[in-house]
């Protein structure tokens, strides 16, 4: 699906659609906010493949000759110690993880797979690694085969395909929503557009889209924006209190991508842990998986 230079959006993967004019969204208990958390497992390769397209992969202390070991055991540190305290903040305040875990993290870490299955995580889709993601540069046909071998990875790791995707520093061609669909991807995660659920254009069957919160991503926040530590768990509470106000007329959803080998270091991990606290304390926040949101929705999305 090919873009079109035209009035308003100039592609035609979902409707345009105000959140003023929708129906009223009601989640679970009558609940004015889904939370759901999205935890990144991502293996950044030594080198990437020849021909791979990656942007600047972040961590250590800028990019430098190989071997960049700075760069390389920082982002180690999220599957070795990050993880494990990211999962167990969570745990405290009862919030079901959505793990985005890659290909290479799948095949290369089944510790990891057992240990996030074990503790009850959704494992989404999250491409080959952290140093190939999906660009418009990709012929359809290499793309596809992309997308099926990661999917492949998860189902043999875990046993079952993955429902959902979160592509690699969210990347995405013209032709990505399609692809996933016909690999059997129910929702995606790239989006940065909403507050709510919505449904994608599909000859596949049904996708939908759960948007994530783009800004409120560790990594974007706090290691391209440079935005202190302290501000982004103000942003965190700030931005759920302003969902929390407005789904009281109408249900939000907001997602957060949480990277271990980022937010896991331990002089950060207490402004999430506080953070999280101030969402849950509140009546009528539903806490959720992926899957779990999408299917509510699915089942119970408003008309019009």
């Amino acid at each position: 699906m090919t873009a079109q230079r035209r009035p308003g959006m100039d592609h035609e993967h979902h409707d345009w659609s105000p959140i003023s004019t929708r129906g009223v969204l009601h989640w679970p208990n009558n609940a004015r906010v889904a939370l759901c958390v999205i935890v990144t497992l991502e293996h950044m390769e030594w080198e990437p493949p020849e021909g791979s397209f990656s942007t600047d992969v972040v961590g250590g202390l800028g990019i430098r000759p190989f071997p960049d070991y700075a760069r390389y055991s920082h982002r180690d540190y999220g599957h070795r110690v990050g993880i494990f305290r990211v999962l167990d903040t969570l745990e405290r305040h009862g919030i079901k993880p959505t793990v985005a875990m890659d290909a290479r993290t799948a095949e290369e870490y089944p510790f990891l797979v057992k240990h996030c299955m074990e503790r009850g995580c959704e494992i989404i889709g999250h491409g080959i690694s952290a140093s190939q993601m999906i660009s418009s540069s990709m012929p359809v046909e290499e793309e596809a085969d992309y997308i099926k071998k990661a999917v492949d990875a998860l189902k043999k790791a875990t046993g079952s395909a993955p429902q959902g995707w979160m592509g690699p520093e969210y990347g995405e061609s013209a032709h990505t929503p399609q692809l996933l669909a016909q690999a059997g991807i129910k929702y995606l995660c790239d989006w940065a557009n909403d507050e709510q659920p919505y449904p994608m254009h599909s000859p596949s069957g049904e996708m939908f889209a759960l948007p994530s919160m783009l800004e409120l991503d560790d990594v974007h926040a706090l290691w391209t924006r440079r935005v202190t530590v302290q501000r982004y768990g103000l942003l965190l509470k700030e931005g759920f209190d302003a969902m929390y106000r407005d789904g009281e007329q109408n249900g939000r959803v907001l997602v957060i991508n949480i990277h271990p080998w980022l937010m896991g270091q331990p002089f950060r991990i207490g402004f999430l842990d506080d953070a999280l606290g101030h969402m849950v304390r509140n009546q009528g926040v539903w806490a959720a998986s992926g899957s779990e949101i999408i299917d509510w929705y699915r089942q119970n999305r408003p008309k019009g």
